[in-house]
Formats: C-alpha cells, sequence, structure tokens
C-alpha cells in the first residue's frame, strides 16, 4: 500500500503514494510537481501515449491527474483506453481541465473518471480531492486483497474437502475389495472405465442431456462404491472357490440392496442429499440389472435401468471378465469383449456396447495401467511399449 495514510487498524505506511500528470503544457506539469510535491511522488507526461505508457509500466501510479485538450489523442480517450486495460483500468483518473461545460464534466464521468476539476485550479482543491480518491482507492484495493484472499482460501478448503472426500471413497470402497485377494485395483479400473465409458456417449443423443460433464464427474466419484454393499455378504459365500448354490447366490445377490441402504443410511445421517451419492446409490442398487429384465434385484428392463447403472454393468463385467477369481482364469481383452457383445440387448444396453466397442483400446490400457499382478505388470510394459511404438 503506497497510500498518504493506513487504514483503520493497518499499520502506518511510509512511502508516499505516486501521482502521475499527463498534461501537454509545461507550465501545467511545473504547477502541479509544486502543488503535490510534498506530499507525494510525482510523475508527469506531457502527451497521452506517453501517460498509458509510464501507467502500464512495472511501477504504476496511484492516481491519475489528466489533461482533456491535448495533441494526438485527446483526455477523454486516454481515460477510455484507461479503463478498457485490465492493468490500468483500477487506477482512479481524476481530470484536470479548462473544459467547464457539463457535458464535458457528465462525458468525464461517464468513461470512468473518478472527478473532475476545471482550471484554473486551487491547490487546496485539488489536494483535497487527490487525498479523497487516494483514501477511497487504499479502500477499495483492501477489500479487493481481501476478497481474493478469501476466494483463495474458499478454493483451497474446497480442494482439501474434495480430496477428504474421494479419500473416504476409496477406503469405504476398499472394504468390500480387501476382503477379496483377487480383485486388486477393480475400483481404479471400474471408476476409469465408467469415465471414457459416459464421454464416449456424452454426444449420443440419448445421453446428452444427462451426461454433462458434471455429471461425468460426479459419475467418476462414485462408481467406487458400486459394490460397497459386499462387506455384508459372508466369507463362505463371498470367498468360496467354485461355484455358488441357488442359496449362496440368492444371499450374493443382496450386496446391491445392503449397498444402496449403506449410501442411503450415509445421507440420511449427513441430513442433506448429495449430488454423487444418489448416483452412488443408483450403481449399487442396479449395476447387476440386465437389459431384458433377467436382472436383479428389481428385474428392471430396458430404459428402466438409470443410465449411471448400464455404464456400471458393463465396466463392471469387462473387469470380471479379464481379471482371475478364485473361481477362474482370467480371459483376453479380445474375448471379454467378443462376450460383451454376444449379449448385446440381452444383458447390456445396444447404444452402451456400441460405445464400450469404439474404445475397446481404451479399456485395454486402463487395464494394464491398473494391473494387479506381477505377470500383468510385464504385460502392461509390453502393450505401452508396442503402442508407443506404433504412434
Amino acid at each position: 500500500m503506497t497510500n498518504i495514510e493506513a487504514l483503520p487498524g493497518e499499520s502506518h505506511v511510509v512511502e508516499k503514494a505516486t501521482i502521475l500528470v499527463i498534461d501537454d503544457t509545461p507550465d501545467n506539469l511545473s504547477l502541479m510537481q509544486a502543488v503535490l510535491k510534498d506530499k507525494y511522488k510525482v510523475k508527469g507526461a506531457n502527451n497521452g501515449e506517453k501517460g498509458l505508457r509510464i501507467a502500464a509500466s512495472e511501477t504504476p501510479p496511484d492516481l491519475i491527474l489528466l489533461d482533456i485538450m491535448m495533441p494526438g489523442i485527446d483526455g477523454y480517450e486516454v481515460c477510455r483506453r484507461l479503463k478498457a486495460d485490465a492493468v490500468t483500468r483500477d487506477i482512479p483518473v481524476i481530470f484536470l481541465t479548462a473544459k467547464s461545460e457539463v457535458d464535458d464534466e457528465q462525458l468525464g464521468l461517464e468513461i470512468g473518471a473518478v472527478d473532475y476539476i476545471t482550471k484554473p485550479v486551487s491547490p487546496p482543491i485539488v489536494l483535497a480531492r487527490v487525498h479523497t480518491q487516494l483514501m477511497l482507492k487504499a479502500s477499495a484495493d483492501f477489500l479487493r486483497d481481501k476478497n481474493a484472499f478469501l476466494e483463495a482460501e474458499v478454493a483451497k478448503r474446497t480442494r482439501e474437502v474434495r480430496a477428504i472426500q474421494d479419500v473416504t471413497i476409496l477406503a469405504l470402497a476398499s472394504l468390500a475389495e480387501t476382503r477379496d485377494s483377487d480383485t486388486g485395483n477393480h475400483i481404479r479400473r471400474t471408476q476409469h472405465y465408467v469415465k471414457v465409458l459416459a464421454w464416449k456417449l456424452s454426444t449420443h443423443p440419448l445421453f446428452s442431456e444427462f451426461l454433462t460433464p458434471q455429471t461425468i464427474g460426479l459419475l467418476f466419484k462414485s462408481a467406487p462404491l458400486h459394490d460397497i454393499g459386499k462387506v455384508g455378504i459372508p466369507d463362505r459365500i463371498l470367498l468360496k472357490p467354485g461355484k455358488l448354490t441357488v442359496e449362496e447366490f440368492e444371499v450374493m445377490k443382496t450386496h446391491t440392496t445392503l449397498g444402496r441402504d449403506a449410501i442411503a443410511h450415509a445421507e440420511l445421517e449427513l441430513g442433506a442429499e448429495v449430488a454423487f451419492l444418489t448416483l452412488a446409490k443408483e450403481i449399487a442398487y442396479s449395476h447387476q440389472e440386465k437389459w431384458d429384465g433377467s436382472g436383479y434385484p428389481q428385474g428392471l428392463k430396458g430404459a428402466q435401468i438409470p443410465i449411471s447403472a448400464r455404464l456400471m454393468a458393463v465396466a463392471d463385467v469387462y473387469d470380471a471378465l479379464i481379471s482371475r477369481r478364485v473361481y477362474k482364469e482370467p480371459l483376453s481383452h479380445e474375448r471379454a469383449v467378443e462376450i460383451i457383445q454376444q449379449t448385446r440387448g440381452r444383458h447390456f444396453d445396444p447404444d452402451v456396447v456400441d460405445a464400450f466397442v469404439a474404445i475397446q483400446e481404451n479399456f485395454k490400457v486402463i487395464a494394464m495401467s491398473y494391473a494387479d499382478s506381477d505377470v500383468d505388470l510385464q504385460a502392461k510394459v509390453d502393450y505401452l511399449a508396442m503402442a508407443k511404438i506404433q504412434s
């Protein structure tokens, strides 16, 4: 702060404010120098172009006294350019001119000047007006800096809350996955599968209204919770190395309802609806539904199935097919794609399958990037190296 007085509560600042005087008449520049020099640093410019350069320099003035009638660009145009430039628009301008008509003063104030003084000037009036505008500028600068600081703090806190939220989501989702040693990075992979699939479908007429950038971000955040209900499934069923009995499968199917209810309970405790939790409930509850109505828990059919759950269904099954489980060996990417295509219109939404097929290489790269085992990691290195060579 270089103003002549500090704001209330601020420590006194001894550095003088700088006043730029723009006037083509040497006598007027000398007069203003004499009037202002005891209280302020004074810079002079004998034309508008020079004044603009000084105003936009690394050491801009705190206030500008500006003549109107000058050769080249007049004072009105100088003021317009000052106010049009983000670097100089906050510097207060006081017109100091022989033009004394009301219309002249009105125009000056309309284009951005904070005051208008007619010549011949009264030194005490000039000093009083300059002092007033510098104090107003100091207040405006203080508020602007305070607002900028508060905005930065809000942005910082928002980032922290989001980071804590994301970590909490992953931690909760991992509770389900850590009970199954073979699922590894399933959470991460399905999260990214859903994201790329959503972006692909975001231009499709049937999906574009729902799949906005904001919703896609929420889908990415909520996807890890799709199997949170597994925490309620007994180990004897969840970790069984062989095929489940009919009774055991009925118990396994309850993970969708358990997941939805757990999220709903958390939302109830929070006391407010949260957008990504709404999607998380949809995904947890409905990602096992099938397009032909043969899925669970509700037996929804076609467009009755939430879009979020339709995306997760493809992502979840693809990852299950290519991953090692206690009851099976992993399938190749190509075989997984083939199986999903074969069940288009029965298990999966046909449009979602078409989008999946179109970006299947993205799925393959994601699978490699978040591989589980050492064998898979080596495959990842080989695949990415080959992709780099081909590109």
